[in-house]
């Protein structure tokens, strides 16, 4: 496996799971993830969510993408330090692929947008297969 299979899977598996902290405590949350590509792993929030204070206080996460299959199914595991993105064709992106957005007002250069990526860092997948087996680290 290799970063690619990574990028791969986070596309097509969209519907996630990422962890924060907050005050020494685990935080984790269903997210619908934005894209992947070789620049890293996207996400697309707001601030008026807890997420980005969060990740202002303490960029280190986790997000676990899940493919069910049979009675147990595929994790990939990525993990790293996030990277606030302000990008302004980045943000226009963000409106065309949620064009949902603009009905809560938001706009390119609104304050409420906010983009962050996970861009280097560690990714395993498990299965049951390799349940037992150390974790085959692909770092990016």
């Amino acid at each position: 496996m290799n970063i690619q299979d990574c990028i791969k899977f986070a596309n097509e598996n969209p519907i996630c799971f990422l962890a924060t902290l907050e005050n020494n405590q685990p935080k984790v949350r269903a997210m619908g993830f934005w894209f992947a590509d070789e620049t890293g792993f996207y996400f697309q929030t707001s601030t008026v969510k807890e997420i980005p204070g969060q990740l202002e206080k303490n960029p280190n996460a986790e997000v676990c993408f899940y493919k069910h299959e049979g009675m147990i199914g595929t994790m990939l595991r990525v993990s790293g330090e996030i990277e606030f993105v302000s990008d302004i064709k980045l943000k226009e992106r963000a409106l065309v692929d949620r064009p949902f957005l603009k009905s809560f007002g938001i706009t390119p250069d609104s304050p409420k947008l906010t983009l962050f990526r996970i861009a280097h860092g560690q990714a395993h997948f498990w299965t049951m297969e390799n349940n037992v087996k150390p974790k085959e680290l692909i770092g990016f």
